[in-house]
């Protein structure tokens, strides 16, 4: 776990090369949570049965959306920030490259892209790259902004 305690500790991680958060298990029951949050319940994420039988995986798949919703964890898993405050600030780019079976596990491979003042503020440019364990693919591949106070 890295220690963020200042602009000048964010700036020197850009281009220093990967981080790798650990693997978590994306289930049933968080499938179902996520789907009760936000009111996506279409069959292919929460239709265990039907899934089986018409979904071209063979089984319910996480939404998209559950698979972003992870990159702060990922981010809170390698780096620890010591800051006054921190905003989610958007995304760049997404792209769902492969669906995501209940069942599986993901982890992010992150890197520092850039790191530059903003409106009084640090702000942080991600690439994250969500791995798919025992897939070639990634699941999701996004560019992500935060924004520091220290």
């Amino acid at each position: 776990m890295r220690n963020i305690t200042s602009p000048a500790d964010a700036q020197a991680l850009v281009g220093q090369g990967v981080l790798l958060s650990s693997w978590t298990e994306i289930g049933q029951m968080r499938i179902d949570e996520f789907a009760a949050a936000t009111g996506d319940r279409q069959w292919i994420h929460v239709d265990v049965e039907r899934a089986g039988v018409e979904s071209p995986f063979r089984s319910t798949v996480a939404h998209g959306f559950l698979t972003l919703s992870l990159l702060p964890y990922f981010l809170d898993s390698c780096l620890e920030f010591k800051q006054k405050m921190a905003v989610n600030y958007g995304l760049n780019k997404v792209r769902f490259i492969t669906p995501v079976p209940s069942g599986s596990r993901v982890r992010g491979r992150i890197a520092l892209i850039s790191a530059e003042e903003a409106s009084g503020t640090l702000q942080l440019v991600w690439s994250i790259t969500v791995e798919l364990d025992g897939s070639v693919k990634p699941a999701c591949v996004a560019e992500m902004l935060t924004r520091h106070v220290f």
